[in-house]
């Protein structure tokens, strides 16, 4: 333990907690979008909070591979600027632009078109009706959020990160506030019901990407960048190198995120209020794991720094400093959930057979967020080291090989119901945190 403290291991603390919080409050804001969604739909009622669960199931699924594949620039800008090569990140710039508006546009198409399978899942038939519409224009507001990302992650990659915060942090008030307005018909607007979440969120979507590339473009620091924008060409050659890093990253997420997102469908053969309670449950982990992610994005800039100027020693103790950093945190988290286990599950719903099974699941949460940490900060620092291959494996072995399987296991052979499906997204979770741990150790090693 001595050396956690030294004094590299303090500096890495601080620097990574600098860099690392307006990244988590930034990411906090994807997932409260859903969480208020979540919580304020809650107040119609349990079937159409069912709906949301099994919209946002896909949604999130889609949501994360589009952010993974914007995370594809951030090592790449990190290591270009720790060796000041502007013309390099210039470069990046415009690609990352159009690779991640290009994305946004693919994914909105592709869900779109493949929304109705939902019918196929062995759902209520009025919870995917509703569904299907709450996703459709859920979808929309993907465009503007991945071209959002683009200039997000490439200003992450430069280690500026407070003003994306602050734009994602007034957008998501302003999706409470159109919420409030547009779900319920105050101040002259007609209820909407449901479907006012949906369009509350494509609006400050839209808002957050033109706040975005407002700051980027105006903001004096990226001026050196804009410098014959227009000239540079787009080639293959460095598309290839954006998506080499982001669409594995993108897939780890899908890998974790849809184990989740196909436990819904699971859960949802059980019935629509354990669907419900699935959902709040979720919302509570999501908020936590959201946050650590902030963690792991700051891990893999400072590794992605520390590779570029050929630092070893760096790279281990910025990768290191953040696993201690995000196990601190999460046990403080795990603690909060075990106290408030019946206290927060009444945010978001007022059915007390959905908030009992919630609370339930709170608990079973409480014990897997810290290897639920440990996995995503050790994609982050992979990441920075531009290892992708085979943590993108580990996540497929850990979720889909191991953890769904016997989350069927669980909750239908041996009859533990909704709780036992948790169980074994749990136990995927734990496979994953180890085997991503000793892959950073192994790589970092032979750098």
């Amino acid at each position: 333990m001595n050396s956690l403290l030294s004094p590299n291991y303090i500096s890495s603390y601080r620097k990574t907690l600098l860099l690392a919080y307006p990244v988590i409050l930034s990411q906090l804001g994807h997932v409260m979008v859903g969480v208020v969604d979540t919580a304020m739909v809650g107040q119609i009622g349990s079937m159409q909070q069912a709906a949301v669960a099994l919209s946002n199931s896909l949604y999130m699924l889609v949501l994360v591979f589009g952010l993974g594949v914007s995370y594809g620039i951030t090592p790449l800008v990190a290591a270009a600027d720790s060796r000041k090569d502007f013309s390099e990140n210039a470069l990046l710039l415009k690609h990352s632009i159009i690779v991640n508006t290009v994305m946004g546009i693919l994914l909105f198409i592709l869900l779109v078109f493949i929304s109705p399978v939902l019918h196929l899942f062995n759902q209520k038939k009025e919870v995917v009706d509703m569904a299907i519409p709450f996703l459709n224009v859920m979808m929309l507001g993907m465009i503007p959020l991945c071209f959002f990302s683009g200039f997000k992650q490439f200003t992450e990659g430069l280690s500026f990160t407070r003003v994306a915060m602050l734009i994602t942090i007034g957008s998501n008030l302003l999706n409470v506030l159109l919420n409030y307005l547009m779900i319920f018909g105050h101040w002259g607007f007609a209820p909407m019901g449901m479907m006012g979440a949906c369009w509350a969120t494509f609006i400050s979507r839209v808002v957050m990407a033109i706040g975005m590339f407002a700051y980027v473009y105006y903001n004096k620091h990226f001026k050196v960048y804009w410098k014959g924008f227009n000239k540079i060409k787009v080639t293959r050659k460095l598309v290839n190198k954006i998506l080499a890093i982001g669409v594995p990253s993108g897939l780890q997420w899908v890998f974790e995120v849809g184990a989740f997102a196909f436990a819904v469908v699971m859960i949802g053969w059980i019935s629509p209020k354990a669907q419900a309670a699935h959902q709040v449950a979720l919302s509570v982990a999501a908020t936590t794991y959201m946050m650590a992610s902030g963690l792991s994005a700051a891990a893999s800039v400072r590794v992605g720094n520390q590779l570029g100027i050929k630092n070893r020693e760096g790279v281990r103790t910025a990768g290191f400093s953040a696993f201690v950093m995000v196990l601190v945190f999460m046990s403080l988290m795990a603690i909060c959930f075990i106290v408030f286990r019946n206290q927060l599950p009444a945010l978001f719903s007022n059915d007390t057979e959905v908030i009992g099974i919630s609370s339930s699941l709170i608990v079973i949460a409480a014990f897997f967020q810290l290897s639920d940490g440990v996995q995503v900060v050790g994609l982050g620092a992979l990441r920075g080291i531009k290892d992708v291959k085979i943590p993108t494996f580990i996540t497929l072995l850990a979720y889909w090989i191991i953890g769904l399987p016997m989350s069927y296991v669980f909750g239908f052979t041996f009859h533990l119901g909704v709780q036992g499906v948790w169980y074994g997204l749990s136990l995927g979770l734990g496979i994953a945190a180890v085997l991503l741990f000793l892959r950073f150790n192994y790589v970092s090693k032979r750098i």
